[in-house]
């Protein structure tokens, strides 16, 4: 996916200048850089980024840019991205589950935090990682609500099992610490408030003192319309509830962001390839390509529709059906999609707040998916 140099004033310009028969994926940086100094100015503790979410290098050079100073990576490649782009950034090699090749790498590259949530897994690390300066954070799951999708169907031991892995995790010689993630787009600060007591019941039966307390991400985006989600009662809920639950065996809080850092700061310009008996949308993109996540966690319903010569439609909405590009039954977006009435072929589709899991899952299937990356200056209008 390659990136414009040219900068847009907002992506109806785009639309009224290029008319792109191909999806477009448009980054704020401003909006991209306020976000992070958010994160910075108001989480209590250090400020990573899950590099999964989007590793565009214009949006680790932004993060950079405002601030950000760690990094959550999950695999060599990431790793690699990340000391090219920023050589001093702390790296927390938070995949719980690791080949021995992948550790190895890790170990090569200088990476000092881990995570893990299992026996076997810290077999690895403690025969392969140099305890000295390095810190193994033992991930934990808890059955609370929530979040978009639960995390703890793949990730994180019990808190049963969490009390001798930490207790292990010390008596090797490691910085002994705690991680959790409460799930995807998490809109309830209270599983952070459950998680966050957890760990200091975890480290008072294993009898250790947590260096670090890794709240995982989970941070909301705004994928729906109404207010934007309220970032800053999480942060000071964080902020108390680790005060209380440790008192003065509190350790440093650490987060790692992704979809809460980039979402908001991309939009993405579909065109409507088809209007089928005034009732079926058939879209440039879909669920095979920067659409991906929509079936797991809804549809987006931020939007903005556009005439090729960048008017905005404004005719009372109806609901339809809205079909991606492939020969695929199941590229379909879920529910039904509020539309202008007047909506016709080649118009176009703009969704907002598509910066997470977009480009990253695009699969190229059926030959669709051909994706631009541009910049604007506002995501609206």
């Amino acid at each position: 996916m390659g990136l414009s140099k040219t900068i847009w004033a907002k992506p109806s310009e785009i639309i009224r200048v290029k008319g792109p028969d191909h999806p477009v994926l448009v980054c704020a940086p401003t909006v991209l850089q306020a976000t992070a100094r958010r994160f910075l100015r108001g989480f209590p503790g250090l400020v990573t980024y899950a590099v999964k979410s989007n590793p565009e290098e214009m949006v680790i050079q932004n993060l950079v840019a405002a601030g950000i100073k760690g990094f959550d990576v999950a695999s060599p490649f990431e790793i690699d991205l990340i000391r090219r782009l920023a050589p001093g950034a702390a790296l927390h090699y938070n995949n719980p589950v690791r080949g021995r090749d992948e550790i190895a790498h890790a170990v090569k590259a200088g990476v000092k935090s881990w995570s893990v949530d299992s026996a076997s897994e810290l077999d690895k690390l403690i025969a392969m990682v140099p305890a000295e300066g390095c810190e193994i954070s033992v991930r934990f799951k808890l059955p609370v609500a929530g979040a978009a999708y639960n995390f703890g169907a793949k990730f994180g031991a019990t808190p049963d099992l969490a009390v001798p892995l930490l207790a292990r995790v010390a008596a090797a010689g490691f910085i002994p610490s705690l991680t959790f993630h409460p799930g995807t787009q998490c809109t309830d600060p209270m599983a952070w408030d459950a998680y966050i007591r957890t760990a200091a019941r975890i480290c008072a039966e294993a009898g250790v003192r947590a260096a670090r307390l890794n709240v995982g991400g989970g941070f909301p985006s705004h994928r729906t319309t109404g207010a934007a989600p309220a970032l800053e009662q999480i942060f000071t809920l964080i902020d108390r509830v680790a005060t209380e639950a440790f008192g003065a065996d509190r350790p440093a809080l650490v987060c790692e962001p992704g979809r809460g850092l980039v979402g908001d700061a991309f939009s993405l310009i579909t065109r409507v390839k088809a209007l089928r008996d005034d009732s079926h949308v058939f879209l440039n993109d879909g669920v095979y390509g920067c659409l991906a996540e929509l079936p797991l966690l809804g549809t987006i319903d931020r939007i903005e529709v556009f005439s090729p010569e960048g008017v905005a439609r404004s005719a009372a909405p109806v609901e339809r059906v809205v079909f991606g590009p492939t020969c695929d039954s199941v590229d379909r977006l879920p529910g039904q999609l509020a539309l202008p009435g007047d909506l016709t072929e080649g118009d176009f589709i703009v969704f907002q707040g598509m910066g997470a899991y977009s480009a990253g899952l695009n699969t190229r299937f059926n030959g669709f998916g051909a994706v631009e990356l541009a910049t604007v200056m506002a995501l609206q209008g």
